[in-house]
């Protein structure tokens, strides 16, 4: 096989790694209704799973990365997409939360603890120095579309069950989580088992407990993980949106559903956009994050006054707004920790703190929120709205008080 065309079916099937492999953890966020109903649980209980998954993911990060950086991308990414088939199948023929409990536990090894550090790892080291950029976006192209294609693909699977919830979401669990294993098998004949570029890889920095305690005393370390941690919590709480059309708006599951897609995976293909904001427009990440904050806080407390009577198609299209700009901001969030002023030697570890911090709200915010609707039912999603809108705004504070601690820190 020509070594170009080899390489670009490579990032595809990269891609579509990276898309199906989070089916099974996120599913709710496609499937909401759908797997209370077939689990028999609460919203508090569906929250539960998050939070276990996230606890996991907290755990497992910064001891993956150093796994990642000594075995081979090839055989991790192979036995963690292998690996959380099986778990799909496990909890697809058991529907218990006990079980759901263990499960989600086990797609944090399978999902977080190798896979992430290895699939970067692994798209870095395809392309050469000076197509990096476009690697990484036909990557998470590739990526959006594939998470698009395999939730599409479940939720009609999911239809064939005729209106029977607790079996359509069985079928969906197996069809969904089945791709993970196409993709295991496509990157086992792509992929070539030395994937190391030499040199380059020998002159990263190389993790040090001592950078963590060092980090863990520096103010700004903080404040970037916040602002993740911020625009993390809109980027995966639009999944509310979800409920909120069906329970709230009238709108189908099935068709809710096919929104749902759209605002969380399609939408996904607009987070170069706002790299080309940050960096064109804006002159500068932070700044583009302040105000892409201030306008999802408007957003989210718009939907609070949307009249009664607004058509289900409205309510849904309107629901791509906060979408869009979630997806924009969270596509260069990361970006926070360039203009933070933190030496270029410290940044693995600084995403790998903010990264724990960061992605807290899939444990808290999903039983706070879980909480609200099972105490107030739909006049919940009005708590969610307002803490999201609120959140919103103590973001754009933190973006621009990384941006003011970077300026300081190149004049000293």
């Amino acid at each position: 096989m020509d070594s170009k065309l080899r390489k670009y079916l490579t990032i595809a099937a990269l891609g579509l790694a990276g898309g199906s492999i989070y089916f099974l953890p996120y599913v709710k966020y496609i499937f909401y209704d759908a797997q209370i109903a077939a689990m028999g649980i609460s919203n508090t209980q569906s929250g539960l799973l998050m939070t276990m998954y996230t606890i996991g993911n907290m755990i497992l990060y910064i001891p993956g990365g150093i796994i990642a950086d000594k075995v081979s991308p090839k055989k991790a990414l192979v036995i963690s997409l292998a690996a959380t088939t099986v778990l799909a199948w496990v909890y697809a023929f058991t529907m218990n939360f006990a079980v759901g409990m263990v499960v989600w536990l086990g797609l944090s090894f399978s999902t977080a603890f190798v896979f992430w550090s290895s699939l970067m790892k692994a798209v870095r080291i395809i392309g050469t120095e000076e197509e990096q950029g476009f690697m990484y976006g036909l990557y998470y192209a590739c990526n959006g579309i594939t998470a698009a294609l395999t939730n599409t693909l479940a939720l009609n699977v999911y239809k064939t069950a005729g209106g029977d919830m607790a079996g359509g979401f069985f079928r969906a669990v197996i069809s969904g989580g089945s791709v993970a294993l196409v993709s295991a098998v496509l990157l086992f004949f792509l992929m070539p088992e030395k994937t190391s570029s030499g040199a380059a890889d020998d002159n990263e920095p190389k993790f040090e407990m001592s950078d963590v305690f060092k980090l863990l005393k520096n103010p700004v370390v903080w404040v970037v993980s916040l602002t993740i941690l911020c625009g993390y919590g809109f980027y995966s709480n639009t999944s509310y949106f979800n409920p909120y059309l069906t329970e709230v708006r009238g709108v189908s599951p099935e068709d809710s559903g096919l929104v749902s897609i759209v605002r969380n995976y399609l939408l996904l293909l607009l987070s170069p956009v706002g790299g080309l904001l940050a960096d064109k427009v804006f002159k500068s990440t932070c700044k583009w994050l302040s105000t892409a904050f201030i306008i999802l806080a408007a957003l989210f407390g718009i939907v609070l006054i949307l009249p009664a009577g607004i058509s289900p198609v409205m309510a849904s299209l309107y629901t791509l707004l906060p979408g869009a700009f979630a997806m924009m901001m969270y596509g260069v969030i990361f970006s926070t920790v360039s203009e933070s002023g933190i030496p270029r030697a410290m940044t693995g570890t600084v995403i790998g703190i903010a990264s724990i911090i960061g992605y807290l709200p899939d444990s808290i915010y999903s039983v706070l929120f879980g909480s609200w609707l099972d105490a107030h039912g739909a006049a919940g999603y009005n708590y969610i709205f307002i803490f999201l809108a609120v959140s919103g705004i103590v973001g754009a504070i933190l973006a621009m008080t990384v941006y003011r601690l970077g300026k300081k820190a190149q004049v000293s």
